[in-house]
């Protein structure tokens, strides 16, 4: 690759602003995974309610995607996500300050979502100053602010102790929340060519298309897997290895780092070597690590398993939005909303799953053997599309078809 190029072709100080937008939320998002270990000792929790306040900021966030997706295109991606910090603000105080019961706590894990859908405005805010051939790296770099789930698992259970509350973390989180609404709202710079505001109904003719729900499918495998597997770690290890709070997380943490490094390079091969093959390699290393996890193997083994299992899906992340430009380049702003919207339902539900099938069985082995199952289907479903795909609008295996007209058209978008 070509880095003057890249430096050229797009606008590096929105670039940045979009990844710390993304990284800083994202740990925010993910703050209950490791707390909730901590916290189950002012309120008693089941396997599956542990599961289900882990999964309550990815359901709210699916929701809200949609919501911050349409005001991407209304009124551009940099207000939609000054708006979105702000509003990130409400349950950090909240659970700093005001919770005091495991209802309320359920409340402040639903308005965690917001900080989740930050996706919605800090990938089009990348991707729409960059053109076709950059589209896989792009937005590779912005969504490598998956990362702040690294900041979550390493310290946020630390911290917690250091200050004797978990109360404390969430008014911590304030702390960088703040910071990085200054820098954004300094460095951040819509795209010129910004795409005519949507409607309401635009959403219905994107959804009645098959591609639509295909990239929704392939997103809630990859980062519903990531982000699922990024709250629930924590908790695996406690439950499963009887590991402490801190150590637990930090095990978490290894096996997170993995997937958040990993997205760009996803989204790079997937520019060299088409989005296709790399997408049906990656569901593919899926389906086998997780197939080998639900053996619950000695933790020595365990660990290196899920890295590489959280690796595969890392790069997944970013080979399924190597893709989603290309198909969909002057939607862009809605499709990200709605496939990140399925991304997030698909991390909501996998904690639900291994912790209810964990409750059920008594067992973790029957959870991680469906996950496994999924991946494995979409390799099936993509071999299955891949030639119509082919015909229509890529080329050599998943690459994009580079010209000046879809350079023009993606800047465009």
């Amino acid at each position: 690759m070509d880095r003057k190029s890249f430096l050229k072709s797009g606008h590096t100080p929105s670039l940045l602003s979009s990844f710390l937008y993304f990284d800083t939320s994202f740990m925010v998002w993910v703050l209950l995974g490791p707390l909730v270990v901590i916290i189950m000792n002012d309120y008693p929790m089941d396997a599956a309610q542990k599961a289900n306040l882990v999964a309550l900021p990815v359901l709210g966030g699916s929701v809200l995607r949609l919501v911050l997706g349409y005001f991407t295109d209304v009124i551009g991606p940099k207000r939609t996500g000054q708006i979105g910090m702000l509003l990130t603000m409400v349950p950090l105080v909240w659970g700093w300050k005001f919770v005091d019961s495991l209802s309320e706590l359920y409340t402040v894990a639903i308005l965690l979502g917001i900080a989740g859908a930050s996706f919605a405005a800090a990938l089009p805010l990348a991707s729409r100053w960059y053109p076709p051939q950059y589209q896989g790296l792009a937005m590779g770099i912005a969504g490598a602010g998956n990362s702040g789930t690294v900041f979550a698992t390493l310290f946020a259970n630390r911290l917690a102790q250091h200050y004797g509350s978990w109360h404390a973390v969430f008014g911590l989180a304030l702390i960088p929340i703040i910071l990085i609404f200054i820098v954004f709202s300094i460095l951040a710079k819509d795209s010129p060519n910004q795409p005519a505001p949507r409607k309401l109904t635009d959403y219905g003719s994107i959804l009645k298309q098959r591609d639509t729900w295909l990239f929704c499918i392939f997103y809630g495998v990859t980062f519903g897997g990531f982000v699922g597997m990024s709250n629930y770690l924590t908790i695996f290890f406690n439950t499963q290895y009887g590991l402490s709070p801190v150590r637990a997380a930090d095990f978490a943490t290894i096996c997170v780092i993995a997937g958040s490094l990993f997205r760009p390079v996803g989204g790079w091969l997937a520019d060299k070597i088409g989005g296709i093959r790399m997408l049906m390699t990656l569901y593919g290393v899926v389906g086998i690590m997780m197939a080998c996890i639900s053996t619950l193997p000695p933790l020595g083994l365990m660990i290196p398993l899920l890295f590489i299992g959280m690796m595969a899906l890392g790069m997944g992340n970013g080979s399924v939005f190597q893709l989603v430009p290309q198909r969909f380049q002057k939607e862009i702003g809605i499709v990200t909303g709605i496939v990140g919207a399925a991304g997030g339902l698909g991390g909501y539900f996998l904690p639900k799953i291994l912790g209810n099938l964990k409750l059920s069985s008594g067992s973790y082995t029957p959870g991680f053997l469906i996950l496994s199952g999924v991946a494995l289907l979409c390799i099936v479903i993509i071999f299955i599309v891949q030639g119509a795909w082919k015909k229509t609008w890529i080329g050599n295996g998943g690459k994009a078809i580079i010209d000046q007209s879809s350079i023009k058209s993606t800047v465009a978008s």
